[in-house]
């Protein structure tokens, strides 16, 4: 048996990756497991949604990417319970996973507040599959109203309702508006795409509510501008294939996006610790879970308390942070040291609206307009994995600022009926 201390690290995402890495020279047996093969990076998972980037864009082999990190095995498989105090790790299969030291990063899944039955009929965006079925929904709208007879059906066809106004949902709804008022303009006979009304509805008092107002308003006025109607202070009671209900309001959609909420990923509970209102795991100042030795998580299923009270955002930065954190905790227990706390550095929040129309915030720094949209471009071709994603994502954004036209444009799978059948799973160990 090798006595080298095995590391499992389950999910692929950010927290996972930016670990595995952390660990390359370490003395150290790694195995990373995840249900894809893939890392993905989910800033840009909107893109492939309406169709402005294909899956391989923003997204790479993880077995390709650790390649050359010889203490590292990827395996594709699926966590379903952790027993901590066996430091064994069960797998779907029936297989186990004996570790000395592990990290769950196994993300976060949609969250529909206790209304699983919307869930058919409003399908959210946490992976390539939601993706890919998101997109399915989008175009096949277009075509299914091009074929409709019946002036009524045809606008509800033609109307898109986002439901959450953080970045995804203002993301997509500016998207979705460029592809009905730009992309698909002149190849229709029947019916006007411009026509179609995309709402965002957001149950809060303001959209982008973790930027500050003033930003938050410049961002409202700029999808106005671009033609969303932006409905705030409306909390969804109903959704079903026909349409949304705000209280006694009624608005007839046949393609409804849930962008409003997240809950952590159900490994969570198998730990047998105290979790919070989202479902995620309480951990200690070097990210390890209380009365689990070796046992640490990081990135959306983690929830980390700053000493400013407010806890650490699930964003792409703080994963990749409390990985690199995790590694830097399981070097200091190997040569017996203690880990020095979490720290969790904020670089800011950035969101892009559409074409030229963006909003920033660092620090002080608040920018909105093109100067934060030409930022944000910059800002997400740095951070994505591998020359060849940044090469065609900067080709292909190219290609779109230029002529509107969206690459991705195919309809994969079957558009059934497109009221919610072909649901995809949508929780990823990320």
């Amino acid at each position: 048996m090798d006595p080298t201390p095995h590391v499992v690290i389950v999910g692929g995402g950010f927290a996972g990756l930016w670990a595995t890495r952390g660990l390359a020279s370490a003395p150290v047996r790694i195995t990373l497991l995840d249900r894809g093969n893939h890392h993905l990076f989910q800033p840009l998972l909107y893109q492939v949604a309406t169709a402005g980037l294909s899956a391989p864009d923003i997204a790479a082999p993880l077995r390709h990417i650790l390649r050359r990190q010889r203490n590292a095995t990827v395996l594709m498989g699926e966590a379903v319970a952790v027993d901590t105090a066996g430091k064994r790790i069960a797998l779907a299969d029936g297989t186990a996973l004996d570790y000395d030291f592990a990290l769950l990063a196994s993300g976060a899944t949609h969250a529909y507040f206790g209304h699983d039955e919307w869930a058919p009929h409003a399908p959210g965006l946490k992976t390539l599959d939601d993706a890919l079925h998101i997109r399915r929904r989008i175009l096949s709208a277009f075509e299914r109203a091009e074929a409709e007879e019946d002036p009524g059906v045809r606008r509800a066809l033609l109307t898109f309702a986002i439901i959450g106004g953080g970045p995804t949902g203002v993301e997509l709804a500016g998207t979705l508006v460029e592809i009905a008022r730009h992309t698909l303009r002149h190849e229709f006979r029947r019916i006007e795409p411009g026509d179609a009304r995309v709402l965002l509805l957001e149950a809060g008092p303001r959209v982008l509510a973790a930027f500050p107002e003033s930003l938050s308003a410049q961002a409202c006025k700029q999808l106005e501008r671009l033609g969303v109607e932006v409905r705030c202070g409306h909390p969804v009671s109903g959704i079903d294939a026909q349409g949304v209900s705000l209280g006694d309001e009624r608005i007839a959609a046949r393609t409804v996006l849930w962008a409003a909420g997240v809950a952590a990923s159900p490994l969570a509970r198998t730990l047998g610790v105290p979790l919070d209102r989202a479902g995620r795991v309480p951990v200690g100042h070097d990210l390890e879970v209380s009365g689990a030795p070796g046992m640490f998580v990081a990135g959306d299923l983690a929830s980390v308390q700053r000493p400013v009270g407010r806890p650490v955002p699930g964003v792409a930065p703080a994963a990749k942070q409390m990985g690199r954190h995790v590694a830097m905790a399981i070097r200091a227990r190997l040569a017996a040291k203690p880990s020095p706390p979490f720290r969790y550095r904020d670089f800011g929040n950035l969101a892009t609206i559409g074409r030229m129309a963006a909003v920033v915030h660092l620090g002080r720094l608040r920018l909105s307009g093109a100067v934060a949209w030409w930022f944000w471009l910059t800002a997400h071709i740095f951070f994505l994995i591998g020359f060849r994603n940044r090469l065609s994502v900067m080709l292909s954004w190219t290609w779109a600022y230029w002529s509107y036209q969206r690459a991705a444009r195919i309809i994969l799978g079957d558009s059934g009926n497109g009221d919610g059948g072909d649901q995809p799973r949508s929780t990823r160990q990320a």
